[in-house]
């Protein structure tokens, strides 16, 4: 389960903007998951409150967001958000496009409390 070391690097990360801004506590977490990032926003979840135990996010609140897959049509030059696993465009039934949004997993917003 690659969750486990997913957790493991954004719980590294969040503890290194901690010490950059001398916080004693991370509150909140916030993430974004694309449908396509191949993670499994449950069992991240699990991982998140099972590593988070050490270190300054032990009461950490985790908040997922989930991103669906953007694509970006290059025959009828539209973008839209699709809700299924598709490449095809919507709009003209097109395999031209291009994955804009949707396939990585981003730390969005990291709240911190200093004594």
């Amino acid at each position: 389960m690659h969750e486990y070391s997913i957790v493991s690097a954004l719980l590294e990360q969040c503890e290194q903007h901690a010490d950059e801004n001398q916080a004693t506590r991370i509150t909140k977490v916030v993430i974004k998951i694309g449908v396509l990032s191949g993670v499994e926003p449950s069992l991240l979840a699990t991982a998140f409150d099972t590593f988070k135990l050490e270190g300054r996010a032990k009461e950490a609140e985790l908040v997922i967001e989930i991103q669906p897959i953007v694509i970006a049509c290059n025959q009828c030059h539209t973008t839209d958000e699709v809700t299924e696993r598709t490449v095809i465009c919507p709009n003209c039934n097109s395999f031209d496009t291009k994955i804009t949004d949707g396939e990585e997993m981003l730390l969005m917003q990291l709240e911190l409390e200093t004594d």
